[in-house]
């Protein structure tokens, strides 16, 4: 489950919502565009977790959103997973933070709870 969600670039292949994903505009590696439209976003690896977290058993990405047809600004996300032992299975807590305009709050978290999170998560 790793491996698939640590690659920026690979989140069409485990995530419903984004069809495509790729560079656009000579933007920087980290920076991609992802299509149908959901925000522009760049995603910054925790190194711990880029070296697989060895003796952590965590493994954790944050990205940041930095355009969005969704209203947000100042988009931080985290999307850690956690082994479990019995059955070879992961928890995964996926967790976000942004500003957006007074009394869209609920809307929004509903929004990126259900289907952003859960949507990721449930493929």
């Amino acid at each position: 489950m790793w491996s698939r969600i640590r690659d920026f670039n690979g989140m069409p292949q485990w995530h419903p919502a984004i069809a495509d994903s790729r560079i656009e505009n000579n933007e920087p590696a980290d920076q991609r565009r992802l299509h149908p439209p959901l925000p522009h976003a760049r995603r910054r690896h925790d190194p711990r977790a880029a070296a697989g977290a060895v003796g952590l058993r965590l493994f954790s990405c944050s990205y940041e959103i930095l355009e969005s047809p969704m209203g947000v600004d100042n988009y931080v996300s985290t999307l850690k997973l956690t082994p479990i032992t019995d059955g070879g299975r992961s928890f995964a807590e996926w967790s976000a933070e942004f500003d957006c305009a007074e009394g869209r709050e609920r809307e929004l978290t509903e929004l990126i709870g259900n289907g952003v999170f859960q949507g990721g998560l449930t493929r």
